[in-house]
């Protein structure tokens, strides 16, 4: 199944959620045996692997940055054009740092744990302004 590529049905359908808990970004050569990763990049320094913090925690990887983990809930299609940088300017008017991830099927978007539920509200809000756009 493709994804929706019209950026503005992306806004209006983007169901913002928050995944529970909290989430940190770590670095090493290999990620952490016995441990469930979100996400995975692989850099020339090494990997960057992104996992539950009391995973962290018990394997023993620094972090320094927690965040919080929200998904968009529309399929998104790869090659859409507009919907993350719409999203991503509406959190950096507000002060709020974003960390955009593509999976197949959503953006994903990590920020800074504090202000996770701040960052839900802006995108909630920017999903029915762009609904009353279009009516």
């Amino acid at each position: 199944m493709y994804g929706e590529t019209d950026w503005r049905r992306l806004l209006i359908d983007m169901r913002p959620e928050m995944n529970p808990g909290c989430y940190v970004f770590t670095t090493g050569r290999r990620h952490p045996a016995g441990v469930t990763l979100v996400v995975t990049v692989a850099e020339r320094e090494g990997l960057t692997p992104v996992l539950r913090q009391e995973d962290a925690e018990a394997a023993g990887p620094g972090y320094d940055y927690v965040a919080g983990w929200l998904a968009l809930r529309v399929h998104s299609a790869l090659d859409a054009v507009g919907p993350t940088a719409a999203v991503a300017h509406e959190l950096a008017r507000a002060g709020v740092s974003c960390n955009v991830v593509a999976g197949f099927h959503h953006d994903h978007l990590f920020v800074p744990y504090e202000v996770a539920d701040r960052a839900m509200d802006l995108l909630e809000g920017l999903s029915h302004r762009s609904a009353a756009d279009v009516a």
